[in-house]
């Protein structure tokens, strides 16, 4: 029983001290921080008059539940929204057989299920903060001027390998299901190369493929309705056009959004370009991650930088490119 407890008080003190530094430094939240330290400290003195005994029952070297000379590898991405889920559950496990064999008060396991739910709550709306903070480079696909599948996906694959850190499925004339299976295949490869899958218009695709987000046009369904069906876990992005789109995303609760098309693009025909100055404006006044879009290349990237674009998103100068990789490299050389 004593080896029990002493297992489950160490590892309750370590799955507290993790979620104390993501509400520290991650959430910089005071309020949760100091909770989680008092909830530590009252465990680690709580078993203090047994320390000696506990300590003396340690068995490290003879525990069958451990492999010191083969370690278990975890197979699993390591980022903050994984990091505190595996700590919130190992702490309330913990907590749970500290109450069954040592005593514990069982009110700290149900302060845990609050605490959880405050700050998942919050790290929802950070994560997405912290995901879309340092991508540069967004590529905006489609198959149209690829021979085959198997071709558009080398293309997509090379992408990403180079630096390539958000891709979006823009497929506006294939049926769904083909959509869908193209989706599972870029799903996979943007996760191999830690990047961001966005569907292009279709939540009932993106939500199948269990994409990062999606990207809506103007004319596209509401930011309101897609946020209901798909929660705030979900990325949403909006194209914008004009200060009015812009503004109205923002405060919709857009994720990023769209500015554009900068320059004249076959991409959107009939479109008049917004220009520079638009660039500029969403750069002095867009509070949320904006991406410069529309003939934007290695040639011309200078110009929408200079406005105060620090982000772009790209189509034909990498996807219908002779040296896409070259391109990229230019790019993401200026977008620093």
């Amino acid at each position: 029983m004593k080896r029990i407890i002493d297992v489950n008080i160490n590892r309750a003190a370590e799955a507290l001290r993790a979620l104390e530094e993501i509400a520290r430094f991650y959430l910089n939240n005071k309020e949760i921080c100091e909770k989680l330290k008092k909830m530590r400290h009252f465990v680690c003195s709580f078993f203090d008059n047994n320390y000696d005994e506990l300590l003396k029952s340690r068995d490290t070297l003879n525990d069958v539940g451990v492999d010191i000379k083969n370690p278990t590898k975890e197979n699993r991405t390591l980022n903050i929204e994984n990091i505190f889920k595996s700590n919130i559950k190992r702490l309330q496990q913990s907590l749970r057989m500290l109450t069954e064999y040592g005593n514990l008060p069982d009110s700290l396991r149900y302060e845990s299920y609050t605490i959880e739910k405050e700050m998942f709550e919050e790290l929802k709306m950070n994560i997405k903060k912290y995901l879309l903070d340092k991508r540069r480079l967004y590529l905006v696909t489609n198959s149209d001027a690829f021979k085959s599948d198997d071709e558009f996906l080398d293309r997509v694959a090379l992408a990403l390998k180079n630096g390539v850190d958000i891709i979006q499925l823009r497929e506006k004339s294939r049926p769904a299901k083909e959509i869908i299976e193209l989706g599972y295949k870029i799903r996979e490869l943007a996760s191999n190369f830690n990047a961001l899958f966005i569907v292009n218009d279709r939540i009932d695709i993106a939500k199948i493929v269990k994409a990062d987000g999606v990207h809506l046009g103007q004319d596209d369904i509401s930011l309101k309705t897609a946020r209901e069906i798909l929660g705030d876990e979900f990325i949403i992005g909006i194209s914008t056009h004009c200060p009015d789109d812009a503004v109205g995303a923002q405060n919709g609760g857009a994720d990023y959004i769209g500015v554009g098309p900068v320059f004249k693009t076959p991409t959107k025909p009939g479109r008049i370009p917004v220009g520079l100055e638009y660039v500029k404006w969403a750069s002095e006044n867009i509070n949320i991650p904006f991406f410069a879009i529309g003939s934007i290349e290695p040639d011309n990237i200078d110009e929408v930088i200079k406005v105060g674009a620090s982000r772009v998103a790209v189509v034909r100068a990498i996807m219908n490119s002779d040296n896409p990789k070259e391109n990229i490299e230019k790019f993401l050389s200026k977008l620093i």
